[in-house]
């Protein structure tokens, strides 16, 4: 068991950067892959810090755009780590944008990155504890246990997923599809 502990605290960042036209997509908004290109730098920035190693980028549980980002907006990122494993930390990040003429800021994505810790010879090292020190913290540990959780169930639900099964969900006439096997 790991004997060193650190507060979520010691693992913020946060960035900030301002949307330029060459940043954005065929709608004028900014493109979601160059958002998706900092999000993966900033839980980079965020799991390397908690962790004092190298770390890798294993899934990317969770990306939810909720407002579109427009040129000119100053996008603020502020990640955290939210849960460790033994060697695996949760970042989660909050993306805002700011109109800076009238001030105005909203949420416009949450986003949560498994990173992975890794020694200098590239495997898996132990990443330290978590110190929860606010209600807020506590709140954010729990919903990752709670993916976690739900991340395992999907798996096996899929390994057990059989043509019967499917037949069987197809037959409901509830989905916008048609099975044509070849």
């Amino acid at each position: 068991m790991n004997t060193t502990f650190k507060t979520v605290s010691s693992s913020h960042i946060t960035i900030s950067e301002l949307m330029l036209p060459s940043h954005t997509n065929f709608s004028g908004k900014i493109h979601g892959g160059y958002i998706l290109s900092l999000l993966d730098q900033i839980a980079f920035a965020c799991a390397s810090r908690f962790s004092g190693n190298y770390c890798v980028t294993a899934s990317v549980d969770t990306v939810n755009f909720l407002k579109p980002i427009e040129v000119g907006e100053l996008v603020t990122m502020k990640a955290s780590v939210n849960y460790v494993g033994t060697s695996s930390m949760i970042i989660g990040i909050r993306v805002e944008a700011e109109n800076i003429q009238t001030g105005v800021v909203k949420h416009c994505n949450s986003s949560y990155f498994t990173m992975v810790s890794k020694d200098k010879e590239g495997k898996n090292a132990p990443v330290p504890g978590l110190i929860l020190t606010t209600l807020k913290e506590v709140s954010r540990f729990q919903n990752c246990v709670k993916q976690i959780a739900l991340k395992k169930e999907r798996e096996y639900q899929r390994s057990i997923a059989t043509f019967g099964s499917i037949e069987t969900i197809l037959s409901l006439n509830q989905y916008n599809v048609k099975v044509e096997l070849q």
